[in-house]
């Protein structure tokens, strides 16, 4: 079927985190809202017919994950990714958030060290003292040709300094939209591996590619990094779904697996019943309507970047390779991060997320959301374009 995402589905009024709740004490009938990463679109047809026919069953216990949803994780990993999994190596949670904290506490004891790579989406660096008593680390990401790459001859030196037991990996990234190439992963792979860390890898954006290349799972690389790895994933972000807590976690090292399961145990949140029952149909059914989404959301990148050259050339985009999240580069402006914040916050009337609240390397940058339709970006360009003129 063909789906519409140029027509706005207004989330007003339905506790909704994105366009009730701003932030920051703003007005939610005034600010247009292109911050918090989840999308503007209905979820596809076959995922509301799914969730329709469980809500019918009068019933709403606890539950398990069943053969039918691991068996749509199985298949579909290895149609999208050619990575082959047991099913063994599969546990469900509530979230991603809260499995990066447990990764942390299972492989790692209080005054270790974590190592992230910033800027990046804090939720990952934030895994350590959420962890209790651990310590996060940072190296600086690199840019060559307007886009990130990790600066390993860094990572190598805070391996060697820092000795951290884990290495926090955001694949796709997120803020910069970097789809990490294989090379690149390897590399990574093998400093894990020379310095006796684990990777924790955060691929949550996986399937929202934009370029033409696929993305790597981090444990697909090889058998030796794969019993060093933890890869968390969900339907939460490819499919509009994040309000249904659920997401799922490969171990393939059976130790590494029950260490994460103990921390896990009474900490975690099991997964909510109609998010399995979302992920196992959207999982099986929902490519058509991700075709399509990724192409719109394409179309708006191409729009944005359009618009920005035309109309607002001291702001440079990071372009993304994945996600729908735009990197914009606004150190041009002058504006250190509270005046910027201002700008897009009290005088564009466009709710943002501040680069710097990504850590260092992220002043004077913001994140934009362009998972909308059309029309809300034209609106929310035009009032950034006018707040900048107003200078």
């Amino acid at each position: 079927m063909k789906y519409d995402f140029d027509t706005w589905v207004d989330r007003r009024g339905t506790n909704c985190s994105k366009w009730d709740t701003p932030g920051r004490g703003l007005d939610p009938s005034l600010v247009l809202p292109m911050s918090i990463a989840d999308m503007d679109f209905p979820v596809p047809e076959p995922v509301i017919e799914a969730l329709r026919k469980r809500v019918d069953h009068p019933v709403y216990g606890y539950t398990n994950p069943g053969e039918g949803v691991t068996g749509a994780v199985i298949d579909r990993l290895e149609r999208k990714f050619d990575w082959r999994i047991r099913p063994e190596w599969l546990s469900f949670s509530s979230g991603v958030v809260p499995s990066l904290t447990t990764a942390v506490r299972a492989l790692t004891e209080p005054g270790e060290k974590v190592l992230a790579m910033s800027p990046v989406y804090p939720h990952l660096p934030w895994a350590a003292p959420r962890a209790g008593g651990r310590e996060a680390v940072f190296t600086r990401l690199k840019t060559e040709n307007g886009r990130y790459v990790m600066d390993l001859n860094d990572i190598e030196r805070a391996l060697a300094e820092h000795k951290p037991k884990v290495i926090m990996l955001c694949s796709p990234h997120n803020p910069g939209g970097r789809l990490w190439t294989r090379e690149e992963l390897l590399a990574l792979g093998g400093l894990a591996l020379k310095y006796d860390a684990y990777v924790v890898s955060d691929e949550i954006h996986c399937e929202l590619v934009l370029s033409s290349r696929r993305h790597v799972p981090f444990p697909s690389l090889s058998s030796e990094i794969a019993a060093r790895s933890i890869v968390l994933m969900s339907p939460a972000k490819t499919f509009n779904v994040a309000g249904l807590g659920t997401s799922l976690t490969i171990i393939p090292d059976a130790e590494v697996r029950k260490r994460f399961l103990q921390a896990e145990a009474g900490v975690a949140g099991e997964p909510n019943i109609f998010g399995l029952t979302a992920l196992e149909a959207a999982y099986r059914h929902g490519d058509e309507w991700l075709e399509q989404v990724l192409e719109y959301i394409r179309a708006n990148l191409s729009f944005l970047t359009g618009w920005f050259n035309k109309e607002l050339p001291q702001l440079k985009v990071m372009e993304p390779e994945a996600t729908y999240l735009v990197w914009v580069d606004c150190r041009g402006l002058g504006l250190d991060n509270e005046a910027l914040s201002l700008l897009f916050r009290e005088k564009a009337k466009v709710a943002v997320v501040d680069g710097f609240k990504f850590g260092e390397g992220g002043e004077g940058f913001v994140r934009l959301n362009i998972a909308c339709p059309r029309s809300i970006l034209e609106e929310g360009l035009r009032r950034i374009a006018s707040a900048i003129r107003g200078l």
